[in-house]
């Protein structure tokens, strides 16, 4: 039997016990994307435990109901066709496969205190050219202790160990949610909330994650990632934040220089919501030195809509603008070629065409909601270079051969279908097709129009 056959075997009774909870009690917490933020305290009350296996989600240690140890597992399928990755620049890396997520956790709580241990198993078989972020042998994903104490009406909150932390629509600092391998930090994280203010501080090494046997994953020993960021509420809840952090990598490497990268981020962002409108405005500048150059790069992101909330299917326009700096002149002894950090390439898509690095992305598009658990999303995008002195980039910051310094502006255009529908409060599915047409820059660099298709299965329980 191949993996496959058993792959969907093992989710089949999973799908059944969804089914069987379609309609849980409220008043449940819910699955969230980052499982160690869920209180299952709320099933002290034992009318609220309806599901099966609610005595492992909340196991009582004492007559507080606060303390109490919960498990959890996630499972997710996702089957992927790429007709073209890289634009077909590389030889032989079309391919259809499937990638499988497994995830299982432990949180116990204990007063003020929190133990968080989660366990990964990523696999991508078939796959003919496999990255570090398409399998990873079991793992530990996450494992810290949180402590949250009040101090009169304010709160300070403190994690140590591995752990996953992201800021705002994740462009910058994410997860990774898109491909099969989540990304952890092993890091200290400090948060201060008091009143509309929270102020965070936080130093951390990325987890490079290896596929050779288990338990193998550690600590990077090139980069570091740590700062200061300050959030405040404003005009009625909208979120106003800035940060400023230090990414190290003592092994960088760019198309006209490589060496010890001190990159510092300065970035600003305004996000809310006002009666049908809804927005989202971030700018980052990067300052510092690599390899005896200046870096002196930028980028920005902005997503503005309009909801018509009482209009059948409620329909929501909106505009998404990007871009990032490209490097101007290789012998000026300076970098402008723009460091998207960490990013999660599902803000843009999940084909992986298009790198936030030297690039203006314009994307019209329109979502519907033919019901209230399931949306429907169509985009148009184009995109240029923002100088042909410098590459075109694929994700996550990939420079397409033979592009540099060769070719116009303009890179392409992609049209791209998404939906997405929450069958129940444990299972959910997704479907995205992506069509990529080249410019001719791309075309003279031997790319050719790429498609993407990806069929999604999710399950939390």
């Amino acid at each position: 039997m191949t993996y496959r056959h058993r792959s969907w075997l093992l989710l089949a009774p999973l799908l059944a016990m969804a089914a069987s909870t379609a309609n849980a009690a409220t008043g449940r917490p819910a699955i969230l994307s980052n499982r160690w933020q869920e209180d299952w305290s709320a099933l002290a009350d034992p009318a609220l435990k309806t599901e099966p296996l609610d005595s492992l989600k909340y196991l009582s240690l004492g007559d507080d109901p606060a303390n109490y140890l919960s498990f959890g597992a996630n499972l997710r399928e996702r089957y992927e066709t790429n007709h073209s990755p890289r634009f077909g620049t590389v030889a032989g890396q079309g391919d259809g496969y499937l990638i499988n997520r497994m995830e299982v956790h432990a949180d116990l709580r204990l007063g003020e205190v929190q133990t968080f241990v989660q366990l990964q198993n990523d696999s991508a078989p078939g796959k003919k050219n496999k990255g570090p972020a398409d399998a990873n042998k079991l793992d530990l994903e996450q494992a810290f202790v949180a402590l949250v104490h009040p101090i009169g009406n304010d709160t300070l909150k403190i994690r140590a160990g591995r752990q996953q932390f992201a800021f705002d629509l994740q462009r910058f600092v994410s997860v990774r949610e898109g491909p099969n391998v989540r990304r952890s930090f092993d890091a200290l994280w400090s948060d201060y909330e008091t009143g509309q203010w929270r102020f965070i501080g936080y130093y951390s090494q990325p987890v490079v994650n290896k596929d050779r046997h288990s338990f193998d994953d550690t600590s990077s020993h090139r980069q570091r990632f740590y700062g200061a960021r300050v959030e405040r509420l404003i005009l009625g809840g909208n979120e106003l934040s800035a940060y400023w952090s230090r990414f190290a990598d003592a092994d960088a490497h760019f198309l006209t220089v490589s060496g010890n990268e001190q990159r510092d981020v300065w970035d600003l962002r305004f996000a809310g919501k006002k009666a049908n409108f809804d927005w989202d405005l971030e700018a980052m500048l990067q300052t510092g030195d690599i390899g005896g150059q200046r870096i002196r790069a930028w980028g920005s992101g902005s997503r503005v809509g309009y909801t018509f909330k009482d209009a059948a299917l409620a329909p929501r326009l909106a505009m998404q603008l990007d871009a990032a700096s490209g490097d101007t002149n290789p012998n000026d002894n300076k970098l402008g070629t723009f460091n998207p950090l960490f990013p999660n390439g599902s803000y843009l898509n999940l084909a992986g065409y298009t790198g936030y690095v030297n690039f203006i992305h314009v994307k019209p598009s329109v979502t519907i909601k033919p019901m209230a658990n399931l949306s429907l999303m169509g985009a148009v995008a184009g995109l240029w270079r923002m100088t042909t002195d410098d590459a075109v980039y694929t994700m996550p910051s990939i420079a397409v051969p033979n592009t540099a310094g060769h070719g116009s502006r303009y890179t392409g255009a992609y049209g791209q279908l998404r939906l997405d529908w929450k069958i129940n409060g444990h299972l959910s599915t997704a479907i995205e097709a992506v069509h990529y047409e080249v410019g001719s820059s791309l075309k003279a660099a031997g790319g050719s129009d790429s498609d993407y298709l990806g069929v999604e299965l999710k399950f939390g329980w």
